[in-house]
Formats: structure tokens, C-alpha cells, sequence
């Protein structure tokens, strides 16, 4: 009982901000090593070869850890909109307002790396392929939840009107997955390959492995900063942001 309290109270704002801030070092570090180990180990330790695809074959580590990430924290945003309209949790909101751009990026990202990789092995930067397509909805997805948060005035009525919209829009995760992923391969018409994740060379998917992690612990970093940002912002009449050290300190120099 007593570890659900303190657990809870980090559940207000006030609570969790400053914690927010003495998680970002801690989550910082390794992402930066894990990114440079996951970049020269994708790069440079990996097979010249693999099958048909020679060395463009590299971009899939970015390209795929950043289109799990997109995928991910889009579920992410979703489950925080709906602990916001369930328990009326007002850092909840925060969350996933705070996620979001963090998703549109991976989601831009995965779909930018995938123009290059499409360009080299299919011989277009584009085709509405069902992987693509539903991707592309994905990032309109984001997109639009931002927007329809910036469109209302009122934070709360935004909050709960854009986690309904992420919640609806929970659909495209499965359907990007499956998209080439079908039980049937022979009724597969997707252009992208199947995903071959447990078929892939072990020190291929050690690397793209990395990689993924180095992202997810970048995605924390970006977001909890973001969310104390955003903490600030919406808080910014309550006694206890007036009596933080870097506001004070910020109200010092303006003087």
C-alpha cells in the first residue's frame, strides 16, 4: 500500500517534474553510446552482403528501428489518452502531448529512409504500397492529433478530444504490421518485403537491435524534457513553479 502512494503521487505535476529531471541523465548517456555503437557496428561490422541487396541494405538500421519506434509510441500515446479520460489525470494528457512529436519524427523518418532504401531496390521513391500507405496515415495520424490540439483553445477539451482522435487512430498500428505480414503469403500484394526479423543474420539483427534501444532511450530523453516544457506552460500560475531555482533564477536575469 505504501509503495502504490508513493507511487501515485508522482501522478501530479508538481511531483513529477523534478523527477522528470533527474531521469533525463540517467536515460541521455547510454542512448548517446548506444547510438554510436549501433551506427558503427550497423555500418562497419555488419556482412558486405545481404542476399540481392548490397551495401544500401545498411539503412535498415535506422529504417527499421525507426518505424518500430513509430508504431510504438503512437500505442504509447493512446494509452496515455486513455488514462487521461479514465482517471482525468492531468500529466497523462501531458504525456502524450509531450509524445507526439517525438513519433512524428520517427514516423518521417522511417518513411524518408524507406524513399532511399525504394529507390535502390525497387527503382522508385514511391509506391502506394500497402506497408507505405498505411505508414504515410500514420504520420497524418500525428500530425493531425497535434493539430487538433493547437486548434482548441480550451487545454483540457483539446487533451480529450485529441486522445479520442489517437485512440481511433490505434487501428493503422495492426494494419501497418499486417500489411505484409498476412497469415497467407500468396495473397500478400505488398511491394515491401516481409518482415524476417528470426530469419535475419544474428549479427545483423544484434545491431538493429542496438539501435532500437538507443532509440527508445533517446524517445524517453526528448519526451521528458518536453513534458516538463509543457509542465511549465501549463502550470505556470501555480505557487510551486514561482519558487522553482531556474525560474527564479530566469526571473533574476530578465531584471
Amino acid at each position: 500500500m505504501i509503495v502504490s502512494i508513493n507511487w501515485f503521487k508522482y501522478s501530479s505535476p508538481a511531483s513529477f517534474y523534478p523527477l522528470a529531471g533527474r531521469m533525463i541523465p540517467w536515460f541521455a548517456v547510454p542512448a548517446i553510446l548506444l547510438i554510436i555503437v549501433g551506427l558503427y557496428w550497423g555500418f562497419f561490422e555488419t556482412p558486405n552482403v545481404l542476399s540481392d541487396q548490397k551495401q544500401y541494405y545498411r539503412i535498415i538500421f535506422v529504417h527499421v528501428p525507426a518505424a518500430w519506434m513509430s508504431m510504438w509510441l503512437y500505442v504509447v500515446i493512446a494509452g496515455w489518452g486513455l488514462i487521461g479520460l479514465v482517471f482525468n489525470t492531468r500529466l497523462s494528457f501531458m504525456m502524450a502531448a509531450a509524445t507526439a512529436p517525438t513519433g512524428t519524427i520517427f514516423t518521417f523518418l522511417a518513411l524518408w529512409t524507406g524513399a532511399f532504401w525504394g529507390k535502390t531496390s525497387w527503382g522508385t521513391w514511391w509506391d502506394w504500397d500497402p506497408r507505405l500507405t498505411s505508414e504515410l496515415i500514420l504520420l497524418f495520424l500525428y500530425i493531425g492529433y497535434m493539430a487538433l490540439q493547437a486548434a482548441i483553445d480550451d487545454v483540457r477539451r483539446a487533451d480529450r478530444a485529441s486522445a479520442v482522435l489517437a485512440m481511433v487512430g490505434l487501428l493503422m498500428v495492426p494494419i501497418i504490421y499486417y500489411s505484409v505480414n498476412c497469415p497467407d503469403p500468396n495473397q500478400c500484394t505488398a511491394l515491401h518485403q516481409r518482415s524476417s526479423v528470426r530469419s535475419i543474420e544474428s549479427n545483423i539483427f544484434w545491431a538493429m537491435l542496438t539501435m532500437t534501444l538507443a532509440f527508445w532511450l533517446y524517445s524517453f530523453v526528448v519526451i521528458l524534457k518536453r513534458v516538463r516544457n509543457i509542465i511549465l506552460e501549463r502550470e505556470k500560475y501555480m505557487e510551486w513553479v514561482s519558487e522553482l531555482p531556474e525560474i527564479k533564477s530566469q526571473r533574476s536575469r530578465d531584471r
